[in-house]
């Protein structure tokens, strides 16, 4: 089990709030990414939902 003095618990809430920054950054509504369609935020948001399931996984 992961404590939180290792700091596993805080590196991976960091890890989880940086992806989901990318996630918002690459969605295809701002103007800089509005040639870019769906590709990029949906592989972000592939990442992050198999860090959420492993950080899950991992806790229990």
């Amino acid at each position: 089990m992961t404590s939180f003095r290792d700091g596993g618990i805080v590196a991976g809430a960091i890890l989880v709030i940086v992806l989901l920054v990318l996630l918002i950054g690459a969605l295809p509504s701002w103007s800089y990414s509005r040639n870019w369609g769906y590709g990029p935020a949906g592989g972000v948001g592939l990442i992050v939902v198999i860090v959420v399931i492993l950080a899950l996984l991992g806790s229990g």
